[in-house]
């Protein structure tokens, strides 16, 4: 048997010798890899954190104490198929996050670069996350949900399975997010509802006042003149030139298969 590749460098570990570790990664006392793992350059994998097969972690990534990230897919219908999970680079995950590889429907669970995910976060299979997202301690995101770029999410809220949220989205802590949540918008309350544009996070950003004001105004051809979504995207396209912006919801809007969150 071939001595294993890792043992005089990462005394006191358990890893595999197949897995692929870049140079300038830490890897600490007790932490496990499996062998079908990637992880890239500057990396750092706390102490009793495990990786398991499937697993490809970027660059500069910081994987707290008693994470597991790539575990098989809570979901009965799983069959060992041979899938993926996908962290970005400069994500930081912190103590306890689970996020579990994808299934058949997607055959990966990606979370973006730029991260932060804080204690006790889970991340289910076929989740798909994009770049400079916020996960609050203890938010719990079922199965199949798409967040985009720059959502924040704060803590104990939980996503049911399927859910989309836009991008630039806020959603309040202890939330119970059943419908999608469209971008730039700030959702709160029980059941969970639009509480206007997230101005604070898009001011932040670099948009102007004028930006802002758009926005509002296309969010109340939605929820505050009676519209129905159908009348209001059409009144939308009508009204206002095409912009990112603009664009973005109305896609959004045409895309949801869920239902968006409601109005005040």
């Amino acid at each position: 048997m071939s001595k294993n590749p890792y043992a005089e460098k990462y005394p006191m570990t358990n890893i595999h010798p197949d897995a692929k570790i870049a140079e300038g990664v830490i890897v600490e006392p007790f932490a496990t890899i499996q062998g079908d793992v990637e992880i890239g350059e500057g990396t750092w994998i706390g102490p009793n954190a495990v990786i398991m097969d499937g697993a490809r972690i970027g660059k500069n990534v910081k994987v707290f104490p008693g994470a597991c990230i790539s575990g098989i897919p809570q979901d009965l219908k799983f069959k060992g198929e041979q899938t993926l999970t996908y962290i970005g680079d400069n994500t930081v995950l912190r103590e306890c996050v689970t996020v579990s590889r994808g299934t058949t429907d997607k055959m990966k669970t990606v979370v973006g670069s730029n991260c932060m995910l804080m204690a006790y976060v889970h991340i289910a299979h076929d989740v798909i996350m994009g770049d400079n997202c916020i996960l609050s301690n203890s938010t719990q995101i079922a199965g199949h949900v798409e967040i985009a770029d720059h959502v924040i999410i704060a803590g104990t809220a939980a996503v049911h399975q399927f859910v989309k949220i836009g991008a630039h989205a806020f959603i309040a802590g202890g939330s119970l997010v059943r419908k999608d949540v469209p971008p730039f918008v700030k959702a709160a309350r029980e059941p969970l509802s639009y509480c206007g544009i997230n101005s604070v996070g898009l001011r932040r950003r670099g948009y102007e006042s004028e930006s802002l004001q758009e926005i509002h105004e296309m969010y109340r051809l939605i929820y505050t003149r009676g519209f129905t979504i159908a009348e209001a995207t059409r009144t939308m396209e009508e009204e206002f030139v095409s912009s990112e912006e603009r664009d973005s919801i109305l896609e959004f809007l045409k895309n949801s298969e869920r239902g968006i969150i409601k109005g005040y």
